[in-house]
């Protein structure tokens, strides 16, 4: 579903990208690993059309996104929905208000119809009836599942994942991985997640790529990853979960 091919990215003097290779395969969750630092959030923008590379060609089921105009670009994006690290919820809106905001924004469905969608969507992420909820009622992990139920609120085919469980303690990271988890697997969407939490890494993943130095040094699934013989894999298995340089 998402080829990047020969990507490369520099902000003036820092070359972060240098010649990013991989496929991402349709209908499973591939997790891109690597250190704080590394690129995976530019990586991540690059794939839903906020960045363009310097070099390199980006491909979204089929079609090349770094030829698109603004508004092929923004159809194309409605194949997408994404949760933000620690959620971004818009803190002056409910929690029905944040989940309805995509379907405000993008659609011309009637209020009774949003209504119900929310519904929905709250009680697919284990929230029922917390639409009148402001965030600053809800537990980190609760910000998070709400975050979710607003990324999957258009039905997108392509869910992004800004470090999903950064910030929460072990339960409940453990928690938001279930959710992901459980989410893929009911609605089959191709689901792609950044992290530099291994343990996180090898609990959801069909398919983890290490991010290292600009390039992806290391693919795989779970399994082969953990009996991968490269240096940089062992190193950063080696510091185990949340730890970061």
């Amino acid at each position: 579903m998402i080829e990047i091919r020969g990507v490369h990215k520099s902000f003036g003097a820092l070359k972060v990208l240098k010649g990013v290779d991989l496929q991402i395969p349709k209908g499973r969750t591939t997790v891109i690993l690597g250190r704080s630092g590394t690129g995976k959030s530019v990586l991540l923008k690059h794939i839903i059309g906020l960045m363009s590379p310097d070099r390199g060609k980006v491909w979204i089921d089929g079609v090349d996104i770094t030829r698109l105009g603004d508004k092929d670009l923004n159809e194309i994006r409605k194949k997408f929905g994404m949760l933000f690290q620690e959620a971004a919820l818009f803190d002056s809106m409910t929690v029905g208000e944040n989940v309805a905001f995509p379907l405000r924004e993008h659609t011309r469905l009637r209020e009774e119809n949003i209504s119900g969608i929310v519904a929905h969507k709250l009680e697919q992420v284990d929230l029922p009836g917390q639409e009148g909820k402001m965030p600053a009622e809800l537990s980190g992990g609760m910000k998070r599942r709400v975050g979710l139920a607003r990324a999957l609120a258009l039905d997108p085919e392509i869910v992004l994942f800004d470090e999903p469980t950064t910030g929460l303690d072990p339960p409940m990271a453990e928690a938001i991985e279930d959710l992901i988890i459980e989410t893929q697997r009911r609605l089959g969407d191709t689901f792609v997640v950044i992290t530099h939490n291994i343990t996180t890494a090898f609990h959801i993943a069909h398919k983890i790529a290490m991010l290292h130095e600009g390039r992806i040094a290391a693919e795989g699934s779970p399994r082969t990853f953990r009996r991968s013989s490269h240096p940089v894999v062992q190193a950063f298995m080696a510091r185990g979960e949340e730890k970061e340089v």
